[in-house]
């Protein structure tokens, strides 16, 4: 497993090492010992997920905060993914910035979303298999995010808008500038 770090603090880009011949390929996605061991970080994810979403979905900007707060490693079992994060812990020294990276089937790459930092993807194939592991449970009541389109942040989803899908959750959201802090 090779471990890059990226411009968001503790944000880190997974390439597990895969062997392929011409039976197809097998890879170890996740050891805690050697994911723990390179970022320097302890984690311990207690839940997985998994969504399917079409050509267009945009799921974002989405975190949970207080004592549900979540890291989560994701990855894409099929499809292509552009995926974002954007840190949203006040205390960061990256704090607004954000980073996105295209996951996929294909490249394998996971990517490592620490505690307060909003994420979301947009889907960039026909469908995409989306998958996370999680360091702390679902919890309704702690949610928090931003709207996708957020002028603050200016974030390229590389989907037009008349193709956009957007669940109404989402549309709800707020801005940066309205948020009561």
């Amino acid at each position: 497993m090779k471990v890059e770090a990226t411009k968001i603090k503790d944000c880190f880009i997974i390439n597990p090492k895969v062997f392929s011949d011409e039976r197809g390929y097998f890879m170890e996605s996740f050891n805690l010992e050697l994911f723990n061991d390179k970022t320097g970080l302890n984690v311990h994810f207690v839940q997985d997920n998994e969504s399917k979403s079409s050509y267009g979905v945009i799921r974002g900007l989405h975190a949970q905060q207080g004592v549900y707060a979540q890291s989560k490693l994701v990855r894409v079992l099929k499809g292509e993914v552009l995926d974002v994060v954007v840190d949203f812990r006040p205390h960061s020294e990256t704090y607004l910035q954000h980073f996105k990276i295209k996951l996929s089937a294909k490249n394998k790459n996971q990517l490592f979303v620490p505690k307060g930092c909003l994420h979301g993807f947009s889907v960039l194939s026909k469908s995409a298999t989306f998958f996370y592991k999680c360091d702390n449970y679902y919890n309704k009541d702690s949610e928090i995010g931003l709207r996708f389109d957020d002028p603050q942040f200016n974030i390229d989803w590389q989907i037009s808008e008349n193709e956009a899908l957007i669940s109404t959750k989402d549309l709800n959201l707020p801005f940066y500038k309205n948020l009561k802090l």
